[in-house]
C-alpha cells in the first residue's frame, strides 16, 4: 500500500506522462519552403505538414496560418493550399517573386510551435514588352542632321524580365531613312539625308520584340519626326521659271529676267520692271532670313542704284545717246544678311526708246465677214464681193504687228483671218473684238469682226446692202445726194470768203514771209523699233441666223 508520497509521486509521473505524450502532437513539424508557379488556379498544392497530430481527430490540434500574406493559403487538414480565384490571380510582377507567412500549432489554445512557410513565386511569361512613354514622344530633327548619327533612342521593359530588341518596320512609309545597328539597344541612326523643302514630317514603325522566349511576344509604336528647317537654300529672285522636277516633286526653276524700257528723256526715276517688282526670298521659307540687294555690274557710274532693302533701281541721269547705248545689262545679286556666301544673281535689262508719239489704230472700226459652209479643216474668211478680208492695225511707231489667234481663229502678220471650217455650223455667227496694243506704252485700239457662216449654195453679198429693200436704198442715195449738195454749197461760200481774205494786205505780208497764217512748225517725225501686238476675242456668238 502506498503511502501519501508515493501516491502524489505517482500521481505526478502520471500528469506528466499525459502531458507529454498530447504535447508531442504539434511535434515534428519543421520551416516550409516550397514553389508555385504564378496564375495557378484554385486550390493548388503547395505543401504537406509533418506535424505529429492531426488537426481533425478527437484530441485534436489547432493550426493557424499568419503573417503578410497568409490570405494566399488555406489549410486541408495536414495539407496547405493556393487560395486564389478567377478574380484574384497569383501574378509574380504585382505579388512579388515570394510569398511568406507563419503556421502556428496550438494545444489547449497553447502555442506548441511555430514554423516558417516561405513560397518562391515561379515566372511565366505573361507580360508583352512596353514602351517608356517619354522615348516615343514626337522628335524634331534638324535637316543639317549628318547621316549616321544618333537622331534618338527608344526604350522598352518587359515585366517578365525578358530580353528585348528593337526592329524597324521597313513598310513604314519612312524606314529608309533610319536604321538600328544593335537591336539591343534602342537606338536609332540616321540612314538618309534630310530635305525640309521635301518632307517635312516622317513616319515609322518601330518594334520591341521579346528574343529569350518561345512565345516571342512584341509590341509595337508608331513615331513621329518633324524635320526642322536649316539655313541649307540660297535666295531665289521670283517669279520663278520652272526648268525640271525630280521624284521628289522638288521643282528646279531659274531666275526670271527683269525688263524695262525708258527714253532719251527720262531721268531721277523709279524703274518698273517686268516682271516686278524686283524681289527675292530666302531659299529656307520657314525661316525668311532677311536679304540685301546690290548691283555687281552694269551701273554705268551710278546711273543706276539701287535700294539695298527694297530691290528698288533708281534711273539717276537721262541717257545722252541711244544708239550709242540701246541697251543696259544689270547684274543683280541678293544675298543673307547673316551670311553673304549664301546669294543668287539675276539679270535685269534696261532698253532705250525712241519716245513713243502715236498709238496704235485700224484703218475701220467694223470689219465685216463671211465664211461658205465647208467641210475643209481651214478656210479664209472672205468680205463683200468675195474679197480676202484684209485686218489692218497701224501705228507709225511701230514697224511689224505680232498676231495672234483664237480657238476657232486664226490671224495672219498680213491680217488675213483663217477659220476652221470644220468645227462652225451653219447660220452661226460669231463676233470678234480685235485688239492691238502697243506693249511698251500700254495704247490701245480696238475693232469688230463680224463673221457669218453661209450655206453651200448661198453666194456671198457684193455689197451691204444686200438685205435692204429697193425703197430703203432709195432713201439712203437720196440722203446722200443731199448731204453732198449741202457740202458743195459750204465749199463755195468757204471759197469765196477764202479770196476776201486774200485781199487783206496783213495777209499779204505774212505771205511774203513764207508763212501760212494756220500753219505752226511741226517736229520731224521719226520710227520706233517698238512692237505691236493684235489679238482677238470672241466675244459674242449667234447661232442658227435664218434668212428668206
Amino acid at each position: 500500500m502506498l503511502n501519501p508520497w508515493g501516491l502524489f509521486l505517482c500521481q505526478l509521473a502520471i500528469n506528466t506522462s499525459y502531458h507529454v505524450i498530447k504535447a508531442s502532437l504539434c511535434l515534428g513539424g519543421s520551416d516550409i519552403f516550397a514553389t508555385v508557379s504564378e496564375n495557378r488556379p484554385v486550390g493548388e498544392f503547395i505543401a504537406n505538414l509533418s506535424i505529429v497530430g492531426d488537426p481533425t481527430g478527437v484530441n485534436s490540434i489547432r493550426l493557424c496560418l499568419t503573417g503578410e500574406n497568409a490570405n494566399w493559403f488555406y489549410l486541408e487538414g495536414r495539407t496547405i493550399r493556393l487560395n486564389s480565384s478567377v478574380l484574384r490571380v497569383l501574378d509574380r510582377e504585382r505579388q512579388g517573386s515570394v510569398l511568406m507567412a507563419a503556421l502556428t500549432c496550438y494545444e489547449d489554445d497553447i502555442i506548441q510551435s511555430e514554423h516558417r512557410v516561405m513560397v518562391e513565386i515561379l515566372n511565366e511569361n505573361d507580360n508583352k514588352p512596353t514602351f517608356f512613354e517619354k522615348t516615343i514622344q514626337p522628335r524634331y530633327i534638324s535637316e543639317l542632321t549628318a547621316v549616321n548619327s544618333l537622331v534618338f533612342t527608344v526604350k522598352a521593359i518587359d515585366a517578365d524580365g525578358d530580353t528585348i530588341a528593337y526592329i524597324i518596320d521597313r513598310a513604314s512609309p519612312d524606314a529608309s531613312y533610319f536604321r538600328i545597328d544593335l537591336p539591343n539597344s534602342g537606338k536609332v541612326i540616321l540612314d538618309k539625308p534630310l530635305d525640309y523643302e521635301t518632307k517635312t514630317q516622317l513616319q515609322l514603325v518601330i518594334y520591341a520584340v521579346e528574343t529569350n522566349t518561345k512565345e516571342w511576344y512584341n509590341t509595337s509604336v508608331s513615331l513621329t519626326v518633324n524635320v526642322k528647317d536649316g539655313d541649307d537654300q540660297y535666295p531665289q529672285f521670283l517669279p520663278c521659271i520652272p526648268i525640271s522636277q525630280d521624284h521628289n516633286h522638288t521643282v528646279v526653276c531659274t531666275n526670271a529676267i527683269y525688263a524695262v524700257n525708258i527714253t532719251e528723256k527720262d531721268q531721277d526715276m523709279l524703274l518698273n520692271f517686268s516682271p516686278g517688282p524686283i524681289h527675292a526670298e530666302d531659299g529656307d521659307r520657314s525661316l525668311d532670313t532677311p536679304l540685301l540687294y546690290s548691283i555687281l555690274s552694269g551701273a554705268d557710274k551710278n546711273r543706276f542704284q539701287i535700294d539695298k532693302q527694297t530691290a528698288e533701281i533708281t534711273l539717276t541721269r537721262r541717257v545722252e545717246n541711244r544708239h550709242l547705248t540701246p541697251i543696259f545689262r544689270l547684274r543683280i545679286m541678293a544675298f543673307q544678311l547673316n551670311d553673304p556666301k549664301k546669294y543668287s544673281v539675276a539679270t535685269a535689262l534696261v532698253r532705250v526708246l525712241a519716245e513713243n508719239r502715236f498709238p496704235p489704230v485700224f484703218n475701220r472700226t467694223t470689219y465685216k465677214g463671211f465664211i461658205i459652209e465647208s467641210s475643209s479643216p481651214a478656210t479664209l474668211v472672205s468680205t463683200y464681193g468675195n474679197g480676202v478680208l484684209l485686218i489692218q492695225a497701224i501705228d507709225q511707231d511701230f514697224v511689224d504687228p505680232t498676231l495672234a489667234t483664237t480657238g476657232l481663229y486664226h490671224i495672219t502678220e498680213e491680217g488675213v483671218i483663217i477659220a476652221k471650217t470644220d468645227r462652225l455650223r451653219p447660220f452661226d455667227r460669231h463676233i470678234l473684238e480685235v485688239v492691238a496694243r502697243d506693249e511698251e506704252s500700254g495704247e490701245v485700239a480696238k475693232a469688230s469682226v463680224d463673221i457669218e457662216l453661209l450655206q453651200r449654195s448661198q453666194p456671198i453679198p457684193q455689197t451691204p446692202f444686200r438685205d435692204m429693200d429697193v425703197r430703203i436704198a432709195g432713201g439712203i442715195m437720196g440722203g446722200m445726194l443731199l448731204l453732198l449738195v449741202t457740202t458743195l454749197f459750204l465749199l463755195i461760200r468757204w471759197a469765196k470768203r477764202r479770196r476776201r481774205q486774200r485781199r487783206n494786205p496783213a495777209g499779204r505780208g505774212a505771205v511774203a514771209l513764207g508763212k501760212h497764217l494756220k500753219v505752226v512748225s511741226a517736229a520731224p517725225c521719226t520710227r520706233n523699233t517698238h512692237t505691236v501686238s493684235t489679238h482677238m476675242n470672241l466675244t459674242h456668238t449667234q447661232g442658227q441666223l435664218k434668212r428668206a
